[in-house]
């Protein structure tokens, strides 16, 4: 197979989704893209069927787009699938901390403290990749508390739609370290026991489309 791109143990289906999701990272395949079905099959030496499996997963990612006698194309992110994103994912983490509640000891706001600190040391250190993964680490802690593998699967897709297709090297630090802080906050307010103003907080400021809109309209320059 061409590319370097080698098959694993997985499913056909979720191998040729890793390989259609690192063409979308590295931006070989670019919003607006017609993705060609017969050049991926003979690339990756599978049949058509596992290929459209795997386009009907990035389709309800919101990744791609089947149009009817005319094909597959890379789906574009627009302001307003930001907006969308922001509001379900505030919702539902909003959520994941109320019930939770129960759950939450102490032990899970120390992790939650740490992870914060070392995300300050990765901005510091210009490491993005590192920021990311214990960004998510660290909304994780109180998003597996609630219980709720659906909640956390599609939050976790959502969140793939923001930062991954195409993933950014840059880092807009303002706004990184803005989230550091509004993390501090979210660990404080649950230290305390407060999860009903924490779960305000998660909603309503970190995120709120309105109140990150300022960031966002520079981390996705050239959106609409």
């Amino acid at each position: 197979m061409g590319d370097g791109y080698q098959l694993n143990l997985k499913t056909l289906k979720e191998q040729v989704y890793d390989y259609l999701s690192n063409q979308l990272s590295r931006q070989e395949l670019r919003p607006g893209d017609a993705i060609n079905l017969d050049a991926v099959c003979q690339r990756l030496g599978v049949s058509k069927t596992p290929l459209r499996d795997a386009l009907i997963v990035l389709e309800t990612e919101g990744f791609v787009r089947f149009l009817p006698r005319r094909g597959v194309y890379v789906t574009a992110l627009t302001l307003q699938d930001i907006r969308d994103i922001y509001q379900i994912i505030g919702a539902l983490e909003s959520s994941a901390v109320l019930a939770g509640r129960g759950r939450f000891r102490p032990e899970h706001a120390e992790a939650m403290a740490g992870l914060n600190a070392g995300m300050k040391a990765a901005l510091d250190s210009d490491d993005f990749a590192g920021f990311y993964r214990l960004n998510l680490t660290f909304h994780d802690t109180y998003i597996e508390l609630a219980g709720n593998a659906a909640l956390h699967r599609i939050v976790h897709n959502l969140k793939k739609r923001l930062y991954d297709f195409p993933k950014r090297d840059q880092l807009l630090k303002e706004w990184e370290y803005a989230s550091v802080d509004e993390h501090r906050r979210i660990t404080d307010l649950l230290a305390a026991g407060d999860h009903d103003s924490a779960a305000v907080f998660v909603r309503d400021v970190h995120w709120s489309f309105p109140v990150q809109e300022r960031f966002i309209r520079i981390y996705y320059a050239g959106i609409e």
